[in-house]
């Protein structure tokens, strides 16, 4: 095969409607747009999803989608790193002041990353399933506040 002989297939290609052409043609007479009204003129042009001044179906209906603002303040900690905080329960301001999360969070939660082998008590702050196992496994508790 070479790229000069490639042509499409049988039937793929058709001839361009001619409407207009006389009413033995099925097109003829209005061809095809219908009586009066902006899209039978010649220029009749309008906006996409414009309705004629009724509020259009895109305005109408209710916006999807959500941003939670809570997510937005909420940092993550893996589980590995809580053996860089010094202090014996482990919180909020702990996370702060040992560099783990930022100084303007207002919430953290602990994911399952890596493991843990001290004890540690963590008060306040979420911890998933996973991280709960390992931190009860290494002889640790989390307290709810």
């Amino acid at each position: 095969m070479r790229l000069n002989s490639l042509k499409p297939a049988p039937g793929a290609k058709r001839e361009r409607l001619r409407v207009g052409r006389g009413i033995g043609s099925g097109l003829g007479k209005t061809a095809g747009r219908g009586h009066k009204g902006q899209k039978s003129r010649a220029g009749g042009f309008h906006k996409v999803g414009f309705e004629g001044g009724q509020m259009p179906l895109q305005r109408r209906l209710p916006k999807v989608g959500f941003r939670s603002q809570v997510s937005l303040k909420t940092e993550a900690v893996r589980l590995h790193e809580l053996a860089k905080v010094d202090a014996e329960v482990i919180d909020l301001a702990a996370l702060k002041a040992a560099g783990l999360v930022s100084k303007g969070a207002k919430r953290a939660r602990i994911f399952l990353a890596g493991g843990i082998d001290k004890p540690v008590v963590i008060k306040g702050v979420k911890v998933t399933r996973g991280a709960r196992g390992a931190i009860e496994a290494a002889g640790g508790r989390v307290e709810e506040a």
